[in-house]
Formats: C-alpha cells, structure tokens, sequence
C-alpha cells in the first residue's frame, strides 16, 4: 500500500499578504517625489483597498504640488512592515502603492479627520486644518514583496483579500516565544534546509499566520535567511495556532502569556 501524505497548507496569497499589512499598519513614506529623502506623513491611514490618507505639513512640497495640480500629483507610497522582534534588518515586507495624490477641499478634509479619529486615533490628527492638511492617494497598482517572493495586487485584490486571522496578535505571541522559550525555538532546528541545520546561531521569529511560522536563521558564509515552517494544516483559531506550534515544536502545547 503507498504511504498516504499529509497535505500542507499553502502560503498565504499575495494579496492576504498585502491585505494583511495594510490591517497591521507599517510605516510610510513616499519615495521618489524629488525630494533628497522619502517623505514620511505626519500620520497615516491606509484602507482595504490600498487607499490612503496622510497628513502632511501645509508648507511641504509635496502638498504644495498637489494643492495646485486639478488631477492629482502622480506618487509611490511605501508601507514597511517589520520583524515583531528586534533585529539588525527588521524590514520583512514591503507593499508599493502607486497612484495620484489629492488634497481635498477644506471641508471634505476635516470630515476625513473626524472619521480617522474614531478609526485610527493619532494626536497628529488634532494639527489637521492647524499647519497640517489631509490629503489622499487613489492608487491604481500596487507590488507586494518579501521574503517568499514579489508580486502585483491590484486594488481590487487587495479589498476582497481577507487579512490574516492572526496579523494584529502576532507581535506579543512572538515577542513572549522569543523572550520566554528559546528551547522551543532551538527545538525547530529540524525543520531547517539540511544547509542550514548545522549552523550556529539564534533561530529568531519573524511572523506567524493561518499557514505556517517564519523564522530567521544564520545563513553559509554570513548574513541570515528567512524560512517558512509550514503547519501540519491551516490554524484558523488561537486554540489550533497553539496545536499547530505545539507539533512543529514537538512539545506541550505553549500558553499565552497572561496580561
């Protein structure tokens, strides 16, 4: 009789990758408008479908540029996501959003302040209409990129895309498994490329979602490499997280950190 194989699940689609960092928020800047360094927003608000509000001083060009052009000033905005844990290189991902930036009349301005105070409160948002103006940025393509590779996502990909169950908890649970359990994280060593078993050095946590575990590794000849450790199935509860980290560990299932 043949051997009956486990099914692993896949890795997340681009856009719940995407959909999943817009959810977690990363930081922003838009690159390439002239300037000598990327203009970081006072605060930012990217929604599901790739559209963003920023907050930007009333006297910067950028604003500037796009309170005199009709149709809106063509921009890159680069949303970062980082590793939950401090590393030396903590970018992980990154998502271009590529599109035309507006400002709105003054009123449509502070209307979308009000909304984003109820959504996303930042006490930036209380200079809108004092020295700071609200503008928009209507993307029309975007590219994701990580580790696992890079890819375009389309506005409407990105909308439709569920965020991952676990994007908004992962930083604590993988702050505590780094901080708390390094023997749990050693124990994955097994998993490795046979390249990289042998290799000494930290097993670090990166990310966590429905499908598997990320870790970062020393890498042959220096530097370090991200891997992904597939679940056994797809966790879609904390509950199965728990049991599907438990199997890859090989050990007790581990608890939440209290607090």
């Amino acid at each position: 009789m043949g051997t009956t194989r486990t099914r692993r699940p896949p890795t997340p689609v681009v856009a719940e990758r995407a959909r999943s960092l817009v959810s977690r928020g990363g930081r922003a800047a838009l690159v390439g408008t002239g300037e000598p360094e990327p203009c970081t927003p006072l605060m930012h608000h990217t929604w599901p479908d790739g559209t963003t509000d920023l907050l930007l001083p009333d006297d910067h060009r950028v604003r500037e540029q796009a309170r005199r052009s009709a149709d809106g000033v063509p921009v890159m905005l680069e949303l970062t996501g980082s590793t939950p844990v401090p590393l030396p290189e903590p970018v992980r991902e990154l998502l271009w959003l590529l599109g035309r930036l507006h400002e709105p009349d003054p009123g449509t301005g502070r209307e979308r302040a009000l909304r984003l105070a109820e959504k996303a409160p930042h006490p930036n948002l209380l200079d809108a209409g004092r020295g700071a103006t609200m503008l928009r940025l209507h993307p029309s393509s975007a590219v994701y990129s990580d580790a696992e590779g890079c890819a375009p996502v389309s506005p409407a990909e990105l909308a439709a895309a569920e965020p991952d169950p676990f994007c908004r908890v992962e930083q604590p649970w993988l702050e505590h498994l780094d901080q708390a359990h390094p023997e749990m994280l050693c124990a994955l060593r097994r998993h490795l490329p046979h390249g990289l078993r042998g290799i000494d050095g930290r097993i670090r946590p990166i990310g966590v979602d429905r499908c598997g575990l990320r870790v970062r590794v020393p890498a042959p000849g220096g530097g370090t490499q991200d891997v992904r450790l597939a679940f056994s199935a797809e966790a879609t509860t904390p509950a199965e997280l728990q049991h599907r980290f438990a199997e890859l560990v090989g050990c007790p299932v581990l608890h939440e950190p209290e607090g």
